[in-house]
């Protein structure tokens, strides 16, 4: 496992311009209503996934499809999956379209374990976006490293989704969404679009539905119900995956500062949760 002190505090800056076709492919791609965002419009809370891409040599891949370990904020953990498991984020200024930004990225804490499913370790990555050297977002990103499942392990139990949403959206994500949002992102982990790979060896039961495209349809139910609010924080934290052509919804709650948010699959258990504040 790998040494928490040589590689917590390791930081990477990289400098993008917020293009706005890339949010309007994501508009498309979603099927989103009205008109695409233009210049000068700011970017929609947690489209920010879209910039700062880094493109990493095939010969520089993981078997998963992703960077190899070992480079940048990615510290090389020895065990083989990795996956996105939540995150938190601060919203303090708009992020125009069209405008220069730096992503100042800095692995905060690594956290082995041991559970059910068997050793696991939990890295947070600390992500700044400064815009005209003014903070605008702050976000901290879990990813959890885990052992491959046994051929014969059962599948984990999850737990029901609650029944109390005032706000409810149905969504599919079928193959050609996985596909164009992979491309937007540049993400080239293949249990999103090689079926053999995610069943055979990761053990899922299809293609897996991306963990911020998730995230991302939550923020819209809040942006499409309460579009006069101002989101300022969200949270999120995924629990169960969702599986292309699956029918799943995204829900939500208001409370009085926000909105409490989940992920419903089609049986009724909880794939996501999380929340959002308003300010």
């Amino acid at each position: 496992m790998t040494n928490d002190t040589d590689w917590v505090g390791r930081s990477v800056e990289r400098r993008d311009v917020i293009r706005a076709w890339p949010a309007q492919a994501l508009h498309a791609t979603l099927d989103l209503p009205g008109e695409p965002p233009q210049d000068g419009d700011p970017l929609p809370p947690f489209w920010r996934w879209m910039y700062f891409l880094e493109a990493r040599p095939r010969s520089a891949l993981g078997r998963d499809g992703h960077p190899a370990k070992g480079y940048g904020v990615s510290p090389p953990i020895e065990l083989p999956r990795r996956m996105w498991a939540g995150g938190r984020l601060q919203f303090h200024r708009p992020v125009p379209l069209g405008a220069e930004a730096v992503l100042r990225s800095t692995i905060a804490s690594i956290a082995p374990k041991t559970g059910r499913s068997g050793r696991l370790a939990f890295v947070t990555i600390r992500h700044e976006l400064l815009v005209g050297g003014a903070l605008a977002e702050v976000e901290e990103q879990d990813i959890v490293y885990r052992e491959d499942p046994a051929p014969d392990a059962p599948k984990p139990e999850g737990r029901m989704a609650p029944a109390t949403e005032q706000w409810r959206a149905e969504w599919t994500a079928d193959p050609t969404v996985l596909f164009r949002y992979s491309a937007l992102t540049f993400n080239g982990h293949r249990i999103h679009y090689d079926e053999a790979y995610a069943r055979k060896v990761e053990g899922y039961d299809g293609l897996v539905v991306h963990g911020p495209l998730l995230a991302t349809l939550m923020v819209q139910l809040v942006r499409e119900r309460a579009p006069d609010q101002r989101i300022t924080r969200f949270a999120f934290r995924a629990l169960s995956p969702i599986v292309h052509s699956e029918r799943f919804s995204a829900c939500g709650a208001p409370t009085r500062d926000g909105v409490q948010l989940w992920i419903a699959g089609s049986d009724g258990r909880l794939a996501m949760s999380g929340d959002v504040s308003f300010g």
